[in-house]
């Protein structure tokens, strides 16, 4: 948390005109450091302390808390006491109980069982009076009009609350923290900076204008991120990791991006919207740059060849039938039948050899920065013609020749194939689209080898060796080898 305010100008603290909002407070822990924070910095303008807390706690911090229960939390630890004009307040000037950490409870606006301002579901949060509605203040009100009388901030600083309910299929989650940093741009504050999940970088449901607005942002000045969320929040696993950002009103340029794992960290200054996604690791950008460079078949990626879900739209749980087509459904069933009025074949692959791998290569794992296998004999099957599969797999590749696929395979197989598409994943899921910075060859032949594809790409010895260390061997045990170029 202070190394999120550290982000900020020191000149910030000696400001005693300079306001900070906390949109989300929860513990109140934000504003209780920056209290810290100018209490210091402004000891010579203001040197009576009580005269100080005074004008820092009125005038300069402000607050809006998620919950009830929240807001006295938050109290409690700004003001020492749950009521801000209580007898054990730290400040003897506040009026109201409230003080400035504000919470009024309120109502979603459902449309067709959904809220119009935050997307939660209808279904799960249409709930009794006793209940938290989770109708977050500063998303679902035009807050600093009704309650803080059009504010100018200098500071919004916090840590948003990252998903809600969208009781989709298998009671799925929408992420929400965007809509808090969408909005609090809306108010235009001098500097802006949240910790957030990472997962914006490459995926995330409903995010893709969000990261489009990231990366073109010239004002999103430093980016912080960790692999590994427990770094930030031990005992607490994000999938995909966590990340923070100073975004500076005044000061557009390149970004400073630092990566942090296992307490070492990498510095690299660049532009954010050299490619769609936000690649993590500075060090594969240039591995990237050259695989691209070399323009293999055209141009083209294996992202235009994968498959999209549902390649014979047969969901996972579909309840298999006692003869019909072979159809592939989870790792752990095996080969069944479905019936074949219940397939289709709309990209005519049902009676070619087709390599398929799982969805979820790597469930389970959401820490990036151990080494990621994805693919091994164990996990990918070659169907042959006439069988197909449920959605628990997509079809890598197809042919009409059996030894083409298996010469796909053995590239698939490769580090550095894993390692690309390494950089375009933030989950255990894998879609078509993780597969944009892979080129495909066009025709397969014989075995690839990451030697030969170092070679081909021009990958040094020093870019295989951060490759090598990303990616987990095949079969767990056996060393790769590349020669040096």
């Amino acid at each position: 948390m202070n190394q999120i305010l550290d982000t900020l100008p020191k000149g910030i603290w000696k400001n005693k005109d300079a306001k900070f909002l906390d949109p989300v407070s929860k513990s109140g822990v934000f504003l209780r450091e920056i209290a810290k924070r100018l209490m210091i910095g402004l000891e010579k303008q203001i040197p009576y302390k009580q005269k100080r807390i005074n004008h820092i706690y009125t005038t300069q911090l402000y607050g809006i808390a998620i919950t009830e229960l929240t807001s006295l939390l938050s109290r409690r630890s700004v003001y020492c006491s749950k009521t801000a004009n209580g007898k054990y307040s730290v400040c003897d000037e506040f009026k109201t109980k409230q003080g400035n950490i504000l919470y009024e409870r309120l109502q979603h606006t459902w449309d067709n069982g959904k809220c119009i301002h935050c997307g939660a579901s209808q279904e799960v949060y249409d709930r009794e009076d006793t209940l938290e509605t989770y109708a977050y203040p500063f998303i679902h009100t035009d807050i600093t009009k009704k309650i803080f009388k059009n504010m100018k901030f200098d500071v919004i600083v916090g840590n948003p609350p990252y998903q809600l309910s969208d009781a989709g299929h298998s009671r799925s989650a929408s992420p929400i923290y965007q809509k808090f940093i969408q909005q609090a741009k809306k108010l235009n504050p001098r500097y802006l900076t949240m910790i957030i999940p990472a997962r914006w970088y490459a995926g995330g449901k409903g995010l893709d204008e969000f990261r489009n607005e990231m990366l073109t942002d010239k004002r999103i000045r430093k980016i912080v991120d960790f692999e590994n969320s427990n770094e930030v929040f031990p005992g607490v696993d994000v999938a995909g990791g966590i990340c923070y950002f100073l975004w500076d009103r005044d000061n557009a340029g390149l970004c400073e991006v630092i990566n942090f794992h296992n307490g070492s960290e990498v510095k690299s200054e660049r532009a954010l919207n050299e490619f769609s996604i936000l690649i993590r690791q500075s060090r594969a950008i240039p591995i990237i740059r050259k695989v691209i460079a070399k323009k293999e078949n055209g141009g083209k990626r294996l992202s235009d060849v994968v498959s999209s879900s549902k390649p014979f739209g047969i969901r996972g749980h579909h309840t298999p039938s006692k003869s019909g087509i072979p159809c592939y459904f989870t790792q752990r069933q095996g080969l069944l039948f479905v019936k074949e009025e219940e397939l289709s074949d709309n990209y005519n692959f049902l009676n070619k050899y087709k390599l398929l791998i799982p969805r979820a290569p790597i469930a389970g794992q959401t820490d990036f920065s151990k080494p990621v296998g994805f693919y091994y004999d164990g996990n990918i099957r070659i169907a042959k013609p006439g069988e197909a599969c449920t959605e628990s797999w997509i079809v890598a590749f197809y042919s009409k020749q059996l030894k083409e696929v298996i010469a796909f395979k053995s590239y698939l197989f490769t580090k550095i194939f894993r390692f690309l598409l390494l950089q375009t994943v933030v989950s255990q899921d894998v879609t078509r689209a993780n597969f944009y910075f892979i080129p495909d060859l066009g025709k397969y032949e014989g075995v690839y080898t990451d030697e030969m594809l170092c070679k081909r790409w021009g990958i040094t010895k020093e870019e295989w060796k951060y490759i090598d260390s990303k990616i987990k061997n095949i079969g767990g045990n056996e060393n790769d080898e590349v020669d040096e170029q």
